[in-house]
């Protein structure tokens, strides 16, 4: 039986990422003939028309489609025996391409470093920070292994492993925080007064579901790109905002006149690990988990 050749799988998976030719040699560093004639070779080679081709465009087949998440699969799984086979065998040893949301990744990356350091010094840690979607495209396209990501969120065709609870606290200048009762009512904070991350940030989806903003007139239209931000407009009196724990104990309002006040048991955010089906790798994932866990500011049991 002839089999088909791992790197024009890998050229197959580009172009219908890329839709483009050229864009996909370029991608993968070779012409654009060198690119063509691997996908002819491929189609040769299994026997079916894989696009649909006329002038200069071209569509994938409905074959072609079914076809791509096959060979992202058998490509992720390929990478997996290579990591398997170069480390002789042991778990404990070789390459972890680990994906970590904007977040938790600037309050996690310094101790996460240390305790894989310390407790699996044979494994090289490669470490990207980016939003969730980004991430989860990356590890469906085998780029990544492993994500730390909040939840709940719908993953396909993954498996979740939750480390902990990370609770949300309303931030206020301690100044604004004088005026408020002690039990404060969100409904009767001023409107445009709670500022937000910007949408590609899961972190406003899981801070609107958990502390009852949806809808909510007090949200204001001005969304920061990051955490640090918020806390800047909240210093300068312009409003309110949530932060998660893991932010709070990592010091995100050192120097500045900022305060957290007590949390809304209920208004929290999860924290877990999420991994494609199939891989063969559980075993590091779960020692992983037992590191990450006491990281986050309510940890699980492992």
């Amino acid at each position: 039986m002839r089999l088909p050749n791992l790197k024009h799988l890998y050229y197959f998976t580009v172009l219908h990422k890329e839709q483009h030719f050229l864009r996909a040699a370029e991608k993968c560093n070779v012409s654009q003939s060198t690119l063509s004639a691997a996908i002819q070779n491929l189609e040769e080679t299994i026997g079916q028309q894989l696009l649909e081709r006329e002038h200069k465009t071209f569509v994938f087949t409905d074959f072609g489609e079914t076809l791509v998440e096959r060979s992202k699969l058998l490509l992720s799984q390929t990478q997996e025996w290579m990591t398997f086979a170069q480390s002789s065998g042991d778990w404990q040893s070789g390459v972890l391409k680990l994906g970590v949301i904007p977040t938790i990744a600037p309050f996690i990356f310094e101790s996460l470093i240390k305790v894989v350091k310390e407790n699996l010094p044979k494994i090289e840690l490669k470490l990207i920070e980016d939003t969730t979607d980004n991430l989860m495209e990356k590890l469906m396209d085998g780029d990544l292994d492993l994500l730390i990501l909040a939840l709940p969120m719908t993953t396909s065709g993954c498996k979740q492993l939750l480390l902990g609870r990370d609770p949300f606290h309303l931030i206020a200048h301690k100044e604004k925080a004088k005026l408020l009762p002690e039990n404060v009512n969100i409904d009767a904070l001023p409107e445009n007064s709670i500022f937000l991350l910007q949408k590609e940030h899961c972190l406003t989806e899981h801070a609107v579901s958990a502390c009852g903003l949806a809808h909510k007139a007090q949200v204001s239209t001005l969304a920061a790109s990051s955490l640090h931000t918020l806390v800047s407009l909240v210093n300068s009196q312009m409003g309110y905002t949530f932060l998660p724990s893991l932010a709070l104990n990592k010091g995100i309002l050192e120097g500045s006149e900022v305060i957290a006040l007590p949390s809304n048991d209920n208004a929290s955010r999860e924290i877990g690990l999420v991994w494609r089906n199939g891989t063969t790798r559980m075993q590091l994932f779960r020692q992983i988990a037992k590191l990450v866990a006491p990281l986050t500011p309510e940890p699980n049991q492992f």
